[in-house]
């Protein structure tokens, strides 16, 4: 895990996100916290994440989500050489 970004403004950040109860409060907060573009870029590499789990090709991810390669290709380091967060979400979302 990256310890440069474990800094106490980070740990109260995540608290913050913890408290968030539903969707809507998660619109709400992510609003106020971060740009359109910022929130827009966080879901294109979600769903690029998301994708490449599911093994679809650069070219299917590029056309569907917009997302560049390079943009492909980092998410797909995470995906690989990453601390698993993305597993990790995939798995708690596929027992719902």
């Amino acid at each position: 895990m990256n310890n440069k970004i474990r800094t106490d403004a980070v740990d109260h950040l995540f608290e913050a996100i913890l408290t968030l109860k539903d969707k809507e409060e998660c619109y709400k907060f992510f609003e106020d916290l971060c740009t359109i573009n910022e929130i827009l870029s966080l879901a294109q590499r979600y769903e690029v994440a998301s994708m490449l789990s599911k093994k679809h090709t650069y070219l299917e991810i590029a056309d569907k989500t917009g997302a560049s390669t390079a943009t492909i290709s980092r998410v797909n380091r995470s995906l690989i050489y990453g601390n698993d967060g993305y597993d990790m979400v995939f798995d708690r979302l596929n027992e719902k």
